[in-house]
C-alpha cells in the first residue's frame, strides 16, 4: 500500500484520533493465532541447559516463561491500549532450546469477534523476556532476536505458516 491515509488505518476515527475498532457487527468465528520469538543464548547460558530447562537461582526459567507467556496473553488488553478484551479458548507456550537459540512458540485459542494475533505475540515476548531477566545474571549478551507471527486463522484474512 503506497501513502496509506488516516482512513486506511483501523485504529483512528473519521478525524483521525485513535478509536478502537467496532467489531459489534460481526459474527464469532473460532481463532487461533501462534506467535514465535527466538532468543539468543551464549554459551555460558546454554551449559546450565539441562534436563528440557535451565536451572538459576530463580528457578526452572523455561517453566517461568511459559507461565509468564499465558499470563501476559491473558492481560493483553491491559498493555496494549486498543485491544479488545476476549476470553480465550486456549493459550499454550512451548520453549525449545535449538543450536544457539530458545524458540518460544505461544498459541492462542479464542471463539470471538476478533483475532488473538496480539495475544499469541504478547505471550511470545514476555516469555522472552521472562528469559532474559531469569539468565541475566550468568550475562547479559542475550539477543531477544525476533518476534513474529507465524499463522492466524479465523479472521477475515488467514495467514499460514511459512507464508510470507
Amino acid at each position: 500500500m503506497a501513502n496509506p491515509s488516516s482512513s486506511d488505518f483501523t485504529h483512528l476515527d473519521s478525524s483521525g484520533q485513535p478509536a478502537m475498532v467496532d467489531i459489534s457487527g460481526k459474527g464469532s468465528t473460532y481463532r487461533v493465532a501462534v506467535a514465535e520469538s527466538r532468543v539468543y543464548l551464549p554459551s555460558l547460558v546454554r551449559e546450565q541447559f539441562r534436563d528440557n530447562d535451565i536451572q538459576t537461582r530463580k528457578g526452572a526459567v523455561f517453566q517461568t516463561a511459559i507461565i509468564a507467556g499465558i499470563m501476559a496473553a491473558k492481560k493483553t488488553p491491559d498493555l496494549i491500549p486498543l485491544c479488545h478484551t476476549l476470553l480465550l479458548d486456549g493459550c499454550d507456550v512451548q520453549i525449545r532450546l535449538e543450536e544457539e537459540e530458545a524458540i518460544i512458540r505461544c498459541t492462542v485459542k479464542t471463539t470471538g469477534k476478533t483475532g488473538v494475533e496480539m495475544e499469541a505475540l504478547t505471550g511470545a515476548s514476555v516469555a522472552a523476556l521472562t528469559i532474559y531477566d531469569m539468565c541475566k545474571a550468568f550475562t547479559q549478551e542475550m539477543i531477544i532476536r525476533q518476534t513474529r507471527l507465524i499463522s492466524k486463522t479465523g479472521g477475515k484474512h488467514d495467514l499460514a505458516e511459512g507464508a510470507k
